[in-house]
């Protein structure tokens, strides 16, 4: 009889301490969603407002579910992070043959770029409200192929931007929008607010204070000709300090901080704008708190 009271308390010691269940951190692949939850949430956004002048919850490393601690930055399945409102995929790839697979350092992540492409064109013949931000970043030797063969993947197809222009909602609903920046050269240009060594973290503390700095700038750049992009994600592999500091426990302390920070700007009127934040297991609440600085 106390063995099997004691196998029920580590049984909700494990479920409830160890496991990420809170608003603004996930780590279960099982995407839940309540009943009121508005997917479509683009339908919200005015036509005539540039995707500059928008905040997009982003997921960073947005394959990386399989290769152990270091490697899985989410948890949820692609077509789950669309569902519960993320609209920016950053996406590694390597090039074989007339492949592209989708990696994260050398682990292959179960997934070709034309599955992630079907996948979210699915989701946006569902949802025509929306539009879906991609970046590429070839990992193969010959980078400049990659743009050759994500042209050939998508052809004329109209419901991909490709263009260069900075468009407004009215112009991209429905449709996959890439973005270009370094060797890969089909979309909106794209900048980031990360300086360099920006994902090494040894002291959480110091990465709350180097997001809410980036975010500063990423305020002041918006409404330009660019997309912004801030990572609000680390590791401590590679540091002495933080060297049991993987992804998903960073994410487990940055996420709630990256909420309340966001939060204290709801006063605002309007808003500001923060482009695009790619964040590591994000929860809904998360995710909804960065959609909500959309709307005032």
């Amino acid at each position: 009889m106390k063995s099997g009271l004691l196998f029920q308390f580590i049984l909700v010691y494990v479920t409830v301490f160890c496991h990420g269940n809170d608003q603004f951190f996930n780590d279960d692949a099982n995407l839940i969603l309540p009943g009121s939850y508005n997917i479509p949430w683009m339908s919200g956004v005015e036509d005539f407002r540039t995707l500059s002048l928008l905040t997009f919850p982003g997921a960073h490393d947005s394959m990386a579910l399989y290769g152990g601690p270091e490697a899985e930055h989410q948890a949820w399945s692609l077509k789950d992070q669309l569902r519960a409102g993320i609209r920016f995929l950053d996406l590694k790839v390597f090039g074989l043959g007339t492949t592209l697979y989708v990696m994260h350092g050398v682990m292959y992540q179960h997934s070709t770029l034309r599955d992630v492409i079907e996948t979210v064109q699915a989701f946006l013949s569902e949802f025509k409200t929306e539009a879906v931000l991609i970046r590429v970043q070839p990992e193969s030797f010959e980078k400049k192929t990659v743009n050759e063969m994500v042209q050939s993947l998508i052809g004329n197809d109209q419901n991909v931007w490709v263009n260069t222009a900075m468009p407004n909602m009215g112009q991209v609903r429905g449709k996959v929008v890439f973005l270009q920046k370094s060797t890969f050269t089909l979309g909106i240009p794209l900048i980031d607010t990360d300086g360099k060594h920006y994902n090494e973290v040894s002291d959480v503390k110091n990465k709350d204070k180097m997001i809410s700095k980036q975010l500063n700038q990423a305020t002041e750049a918006c409404g330009g000709d660019n997309a912004i992009l801030t990572d609000s994600t680390g590791t401590g592999f590679g540091t002495f300090w933080g060297m049991f500091l993987t992804p998903k426990r960073v994410a487990e302390k940055v996420n709630p901080w990256l909420n309340q920070y966001l939060r204290q700007f709801y006063p605002n009127q309007p808003r500001p704008c923060f482009g695009i934040i790619a964040m590591d297991f994000p929860g809904i609440d998360l995710i909804q708190t960065v959609i909500n600085l959309n709307y005032w």
